[in-house]
């Protein structure tokens, strides 16, 4: 239940406090006076548009500020509570709107915020969705389309069906998107055909050369090696000899290893004067010994190394093979390897391609039952319902001054769809022995206004419904093009509705403010030659205050004695007709 409304700068109104409570609230003024912003508040306040249009002139924002008291077990206090919002203590929860109006052709921004926490307006809406029911003009014209007539018949046939068609989209949502895939696999036939058969042929090139890895770097090293055998002999018998040949002609030795085991000698004689020098002579025979090595693996490498050109050759040809394949799959054998192991994985995947189209054909089948089935469960809900609806709201257009109108509902076969495989249809016999017309092309205004209240009432109060029913309705003019004793039928009505929900209507009609538990009125006042509606311009009227209003209402005077003779009695006929 909406507790509660406060207004800032927003079109005629500076400042306005709006308090509802349960029952019939009816808010009416003159023509301009404000009402229609009091609804585009809530309308902020539930989600809506926000349009920088609507911030007073010469305001940098408009604000709008609601209190809704929740139960504790409403859906609403769940997603309240994922947006990370906190209850007052009382279980209410405080909206906040902002809109600010820009500047520099520039539109303002829009924030919004739930229990303290700042939230996308997406959150509003979810929010208002679990609270309010908003019916104004607007739906009269959609009342007109088909998808909204089904959609009222799917809210009165109840919990289970509704429960059906969740699971008829979900299942035809399934199925559009497998034939999508489906009709994919099928067009791209011939193309995985041929990228199957450009990997096979990539396959079957590296399968003969079969690289090994790190076979090219080895390759690289070895023909290297063999390029340069005669550079790299005389450099290792040059090096050999500086190490271990034999002394010259003089007697002098050349060798390195004859010149340190010399020094090794020298200093091992004079070491056992001299501790340092002996460690010296240590380190010396070290390095005799590691040149010694070096000397004996020299002699095997020069054994080893030889000069072969077809070896040379072979090498060279083994290294063009990798080469061919590195410039087709990569840049290494490495990456060569990678591909191969890559392309062999998606060859299986287009191999089993056949298999993938006989899946998703008996896949397609498969929905293609189950659609069917749960369509008919569909349309055998609501063939059953929809002369139940008929009958009910029929009953309504009676009690609205619409003796002897009938409201016919029909559900005709169709091509299958996402709702269902029905075509739902509400047409009206306005009076007895008239023809029944659809409501698009054969009712009034002012019969679509009572049609959709008598769906409403029925939808809000039947007790085999299993219509969503929330917290609070709104009706923004539904009495339009409604007068004399409809009018006061339409009052009725809305105050059955307002037993078991708050309702909250704006009306030019005495006969349907007369049913209210709160009557709210909205006036303007002029500062400095502009029209505004302040904190003051919203009052509760009760008593004599109230007739004075409905007078008006009724004759334009207030001070009509014969207006308000008639506005008592409407009064005291709402009364006696609760």
């Amino acid at each position: 239940m909406i507790e509660e409304i406060r207004i800032d700068n927003l079109g005629v109104i500076t400042r306005a406090h709006v308090e509802l409570g349960p029952g019939l609230t009816v808010l009416t003024g003159e023509t301009g006076a404000g009402k229609t912003m009091v609804l585009t508040a809530l309308s902020l306040l539930l989600g809506g548009k926000a349009d920088p249009a609507t911030v007073r002139r010469g305001a940098a924002s408009a604000a709008v500020e609601g209190r809704v008291l929740l139960p504790g077990d409403a859906p609403a206090v769940a997603r309240a509570a994922e947006a990370g919002a906190e209850l007052d203590d009382d279980g209410s929860l405080l909206l906040v709107r902002t809109v600010g109006a820009g500047s520099d052709g520039v539109a303002g921004r829009s924030r919004a915020y739930v229990g303290g926490r700042s939230v996308p307006q997406a959150v509003l809406a979810d929010l208002a969705e679990a609270l309010v029911t908003v019916h104004g003009q607007a739906d009269q014209a959609r009342l007109r389309s088909p998808a909204h007539q089904r959609e009222a018949l799917d809210a009165f046939v109840g919990e289970a069906h509704r429960d059906t068609l969740a699971r008829y989209r979900a299942a035809w949502a399934e199925r559009a998107r497998v034939v999508e895939e489906l009709d994919d696999l099928v067009a791209r036939t011939q193309e995985r055909a041929r990228e199957a058969e450009l990997l096979r042929l990539g396959l079957a090139e590296v399968e003969r050369v079969d690289p090994q890895p790190g076979e090219d770097v080895a390759l690289a090293e070895e023909a290297d090696r063999l390029s340069h055998a005669e550079d790299l002999r005389a450099a290792a018998s040059g090096a050999h000899e500086a190490l271990a040949g034999e002394a010259d002609a003089s007697g002098d030795a050349l060798a390195a290893t004859e010149v340190v085991d010399r020094a090794k000698r020298l200093l091992e004689q004079a070491g056992g004067h001299d501790q340092a020098l002996a460690a010296l002579a240590t380190r010396v025979a070290e390095a005799g010994y590691l040149l010694a090595d070096v000397a004996a693996e020299l002699s095997s490498y020069m054994e080893d190394l030889q000069a072969d050109p077809l070896r040379l050759e072979a090498v060279q040809q083994r290294r063009a093979a990798l080469a061919q394949l590195t410039r087709s799959y990569g840049s290494d054998v490495a990456q060569v390897l990678a591909w191969a192991e890559d392309a062999g994985r998606r060859l299986l995947d287009l191999d089993g391609g056949d298999q993938r189209l006989d899946d998703l054909r008996a896949r397609v089948h498969e929905l293609d039952e189950a659609v069917a089935a749960l369509a008919a469960d569909l349309t055998q809900g609501r063939t059953e319902a929809a002369s139940r609806l008929a009958a009910a709201v029929s009953a309504e257009l009676s009690g609205l001054a619409m003796a002897g109108a009938e409201l016919q509902v029909t559900v005709e076969p169709a091509e299958p769809g996402p709702y269902g495989a029905d075509r739902v249809e509400m047409l009206l016999v306005p009076h007895a022995g008239a023809p029944a017309r659809p409501l698009g092309k054969g009712a009034s205004g002012g019969e679509l206004s009572r049609v959709m209240l008598a769906i409403e009432v029925t939808l809000a109060t039947a007790p085999d419904s299993g219509a969503a029913r929330p917290g609070t309705f709104v009706f923004d003019e539904v009495d339009a093009g409604v007068g004399g004793r409809a009018a006061i039928e339409v009052g009725r009505r809305l105050a059955d509705v307002a037993r078991s929900a708050q309702v909250l209507v704006v009306t030019h009609l005495a006969q349907v403010a007369a049913f209210a538990d709160r009557h709210l009125v909205v006036t303007k006042s002029t500062a400095d030659g502009v029209d505004v509606v302040t904190e003051s311009d919203v009052r509760l009227v009760t008593d004599e205050a109230r007739v004075r209003e409905l007078a008006r209402m009724l004759s334009g005077q207030d001070d009509s004695e014969a207006a308000r003779t008639h506005a008592a009695e409407l009064l005291e006929l709402s009364t006696v007709g609760r």
